[in-house]
């Protein structure tokens, strides 16, 4: 490597967090690189992406964070756990920041921390010749620090396992936003579904003061109705909507407009007598 002008993409949802704003995000599962572009056209901060769900491959999720970075909108990738090189991967293509489900104990936060952030954070291995190293176009130290400051990891709390060491999950160094995820930690309480339940509850407002007082974000899913009370919370980075759902609402209202329509053809039609 060696030393140039070329900074790293600076992380939209950083600055703006840093800022006391709140983010807004949207999620998506579908793999055309054009959804990112509409999304990102529409004004959102941030386009969420998924490989833990989702069956995109790798040529997929570059093509995506292109697209983003084409609108200057940050892309997070929701990892599949296996390996480091899945965590790092989508890094390396440029994705602003991972999303790491099912963080379960303090020990596997420490070793996603371990795995994602350079030195003198953790011991991320070390690379520098893909986009978001500027291909060997930022010197050594100055691409492990830019990508220490301009990347992020979203550690998502979802099994009350976790609860158990939450405060210590977010008070290690390295853990940059934790992310409460309602629609599991419902079936780890065996109450599936049940998004009333007071230990939901419970746990979302735990986890929100845990990242304010530890002094990182707190993350989660939301609606337009519940906006206003998540913030007050102290969520500031909150994903509304998914392509899959707007697209079924659009088809679902279109058919349903169509009712009384004459969908049938006149008699006498094509020669008939």
């Amino acid at each position: 490597m060696h030393e140039t002008n070329i900074r790293m993409r600076p992380s939209r949802v950083l600055h703006k967090l840093r800022a006391g704003e709140v983010v807004m995000s949207t999620k998506l599962n579908l793999a055309d690189s054009r959804v990112v572009e509409i999304a990102a056209m529409s004004g959102f901060d941030c386009i969420w992406t998924d490989m833990e769900h989702v069956a995109n491959d790798w040529s997929v999720i570059e093509r995506q964070i292109l697209a983003s970075k084409a609108y200057g909108v940050d892309i997070i990738v929701r990892v599949a756990r296996g390996s480091y090189s899945d965590l790092v991967r989508p890094l390396e293509l440029d994705a602003t920041g991972i999303m790491v489900p099912h963080v379960m104990s303090l020990s596997d936060a420490r070793l996603v921390i371990q795995q994602t952030k350079f030195h003198p954070l953790g011991r991320r291995p070390v690379d520098g010749g893909n986009a978001d190293g500027a291909y060997c176009n930022i010197e050594f130290t100055d691409y492990l620090q830019q990508a220490n400051t301009e990347r992020f990891n979203i550690l998502q709390i979802e099994d009350p396992e976790a609860m158990d060491e939450l405060e210590e999950i977010a008070s290690m160094p390295g853990v940059d936003m934790i992310f409460f995820g309602p629609g599991d930690f419902s079936q780890g309480i065996g109450a599936p579904g049940q998004m009333d339940h007071p230990k939901i509850a419970e746990a979302r407002k735990r986890i929100a003061a845990a990242a304010a007082d530890k002094g990182i974000f707190a993350g989660t899913v939301g609606t337009v109705g519940n906006w206003d009370e998540l913030v007050a919370m102290g969520y500031s980075f909150i994903n509304i909507g998914a392509d899959v759902i707007g697209l079924s609402h659009y088809y679902r209202q279109l058919r349903e407009s169509m009712s009384g329509k004459q969908l049938s053809m006149p008699s006498g039609m094509y020669g008939e007598k």
